[in-house]
């Protein structure tokens, strides 16, 4: 039992040391204080006019450094496929310049949370002005950690609204919890 016992002293003291050495000195607190504050600004670090790229700085200040980004595709017989990146290869992948404006906003949310670990269902809608019409709507799957002073994004996938997937109604406002 003392052996176990000892490893998960490690893993937690280890994982600790590891989330204070990295960003925690560069996050807004503003962007990290609430599951409410990382959520927002989750959306916003994509949000932007055409010409803009997303802010890369401020997005690896609210990620682990060792998050994972699973961004879904079909293969070449058209199976879907989960792609799993890091965040430098997200930003390297798809931070380009925006060719258009680009603004996804969170449309609906559930939560389950315990203890310093939770699990956000956002649906999103995203448009090209604030506001504007969506052309795109899916759901992002983040899951999050508490370290004591500000939540961290652990790892993110989503997928999007199609005609042979569409959003339940759960996920949707006035639908669900």
């Amino acid at each position: 039992m003392r052996p176990i016992m000892l490893v998960a002293a490690f893993v937690a003291f280890s994982h600790s040391a590891l989330v204070a050495q990295v960003g925690a000195d560069h996050a807004d607190p503003g962007d990290v204080q609430t599951l409410d504050d990382i959520i927002r600004a989750y959306y916003e670090v994509v949000s932007g006019p055409a010409g803009e790229v997303p802010d890369r700085e401020r997005d690896q200040t609210l990620h682990l450094p060792t998050a994972v980004v699973g961004v879904p595709g079909v293969d070449g017989e058209g199976h879907p496929v989960l792609n799993t990146m890091t965040l430098d290869d997200y930003h390297d992948r798809f931070g380009g310049p925006r060719t258009e404006g680009f603004y996804e906003a969170e449309i609906h949310r559930i939560v389950h949370r315990f203890g310093n670990i939770a699990h956000v269902m956002s649906t999103y809608s995203s448009a090209t002005t604030p506001g504007g019409e969506a052309f795109d709507r899916g759901i992002n799957s983040i899951q999050l950690t508490w370290d004591g002073d500000r939540w961290w994004i652990v790892s993110w996938i989503f997928d999007s609204e199609r005609p042979d997937n569409p959003i339940p109604s759960e996920f949707l406002s006035g639908g669900g919890s």
